[in-house]
This record gives structure tokens, sequence and C-alpha cells, in this order.
């Protein structure tokens, strides 16, 4: 059973940092395109950054200088590192799985993923 479960999520002040953690089990995790997306209450679910199985990283123009995504193929873990966090950064965030080696440019497509963890909350104070 593909499975994938967050933590690391949690409050901190402005400017603060989380790392967040992402661990994938039942699968083939070195061939898979990995992401992190975040839903705020009234918003739509919207992508954060992803990686592909060979370790490139793409990020949103929202998050890019602040967060820092990777992967450990060893650990079938992947993370999630938020610096300088902001206020508007709050939010559900989820890691999700597709089964294929390269994200692609289409890669903030929430739809595109099959498994998707249950969600670690974030809340950032100002």
């Amino acid at each position: 059973q593909v499975q994938l479960v967050e933590s690391g999520g949690g409050s901190v002040q402005a400017g603060g940092s989380l790392r967040l953690s992402c661990v994938a089990s039942g699968y083939a995790y070195s061939i898979t395109c990995m992401g992190w997306f975040r839903q705020a209450p009234g918003k739509e679910r919207e992508g954060v950054a992803a990686i592909d199985s060979d370790g490139s990283a793409r990020y949103a123009d929202s998050v890019k200088g602040r967060f820092t995504i990777s992967k450990d193929n060893a650990k079938n873990a992947m993370y999630l590192q938020m610096n300088s966090l902001k206020p508007e950064d709050t939010a559900m965030y989820y890691c999700a799985a597709e089964p294929v080696r390269l994200c692609g440019n289409s890669w903030q497509g929430f739809y595109r993923y099959t498994t998707w963890g249950q969600g670690t909350q974030v809340t950032v104070s100002s």
C-alpha cells in the first residue's frame, strides 16, 4: 500500500524557519516526482515546490529564495526547508507523489499526483 506521511509543521513567528519531512513507503520512491503543496482556508491548493527523481527542483515564485526542497532516496524521505517565513505562508502543507521520473512544467497541477499525505499545519504569526 502506497503511503506518504508528513511531519514537522508547527507555529512560528514571521522570519522563523521550519523543516517539513515526508516519508514514503510502498513503491519505488527513487523514480518518482515528489511535490509539496499547501492550502489555506478558503483558497485553492497551490504547488510550492517539486523535485524530480534526479534531484532537480522547481519552486513557486512566492517561495523562491526562501524554501528548499530536497530528498534522501536511502531514507525514502523528502524535505522542505522553509526560511524567512511570512504570515502568508500559513497553510496546511501536503506532500504528494506521482510515479514518473520528471515532474515537468505542469508540476503545480495537483490533479497529476496520485498519492497524498494527510497534511501538516504551518502557522506563521506576525
